[in-house]
């Protein structure tokens, strides 16, 4: 994606057109787009043609920008995991790992960044019915992989917000639950973590279209992108206008529950119940 926006960049300051630039690599219109996007592999030999089409003589930006084509092409760590995801899911992987800040609103069950090992077993076993349990533990083992980063030294700011029914939908036994709440509150204290909760007791709100996760990159050139999970696919939007409403959203879910302290208060009192 950063390599794509720079791509891009360059190609708009020149006023060369995608169907162009296509023509100068023995590729389409479509393909330019979907490089600019960061949804194809790269080849260097293109890369080096459209630099040049582009104008960039500079061998130290030359060689940067082929650096960066390297890199891109380089499989992630999560792709040991693909046998037991879904298609769509290592995009996500990739782009959460790249980002610095984690939005999200979650109503369904804890957001997997912040599960136990156990409620994410439960929560994996009842999404995969039917799959073997060697299956199960892989997935599990990737969920808790994924989680380092956001204990790691460059930790992503993450700003989640809970919907009560969340905390209160049994996944796993008591224990389970219990192990659960207790690790939010925990993990809740950690200065990259925002968490809040919204109460049954506030009633409609901004999140009535379920949940959805926004990600932001520390390059200034990388739009925002919103995550939505559906049944058998996913989408990620990254046009302003669609991101603009999702973060008005995120807005008005923060703004209407309560700050992280008393969200704390709420998770010790359903502790104190389960």
């Amino acid at each position: 994606m950063l390599l794509g926006s720079q791509l891009r960049r360059l190609r708009e300051a020149r006023g060369i057109t995608r169907e162009a630039a296509g023509y100068s690599i023995r590729a389409s219109e479509s393909k330019i787009s979907r490089m600019e996007l960061g949804r194809v592999s790269f080849k260097t030999r293109d890369v080096e043609d459209l630099l040049t089409l582009y104008g960039i003589t500079d061998e130290q930006e030359r060689a940067s920008l082929l650096s960066l084509a390297r890199e891109a092409n380089v499989a992630g760590w999560w792709h040991s995991y693909s046998d037991v995801l879904p298609s769509w899911f290592p995009t996500y992987v990739g782009l959460e790992g790249a980002a610095s800040l984690i939005r999200a609103y979650e109503v369904q069950f804890v957001h997997g960044l912040l599960q136990t090992e156990a409620y994410a077993r439960a929560v994996v076993r009842r999404g995969m019915k039917g799959a073997s349990a060697a299956d199960v533990e892989k997935r599990v083992a990737l969920r808790l992989e994924r989680q380092k980063y956001l204990l790691s030294e460059n930790a992503p700011e993450f700003h989640i917000v809970l919907d009560e029914a969340a905390l209160r939908r049994p996944y796993g036994d008591r224990e389970v639950m219990r192990g659960q709440l207790q690790h939010l509150i925990d993990i809740s204290q950690r200065p990259n973590v925002r968490l809040q909760v919204m109460p049954f007791s506030l009633g409609g709100h901004s999140g009535e279209s379920g949940a959805f996760t926004i990600l932001s990159f520390p390059e200034s050139d990388l739009s925002d992108v919103v995550y939505l999970e559906q049944l058998t696919s996913a989408l990620y939007l990254d046009k302003h206008e669609d991101v603009a409403q999702y973060e008005t959203a995120l807005k008005e879910l923060q703004q209407d529950s309560p700050g992280p302290d008393e969200s704390r208060d709420l998770l010790r009192g359903l502790l104190q119940l389960s």
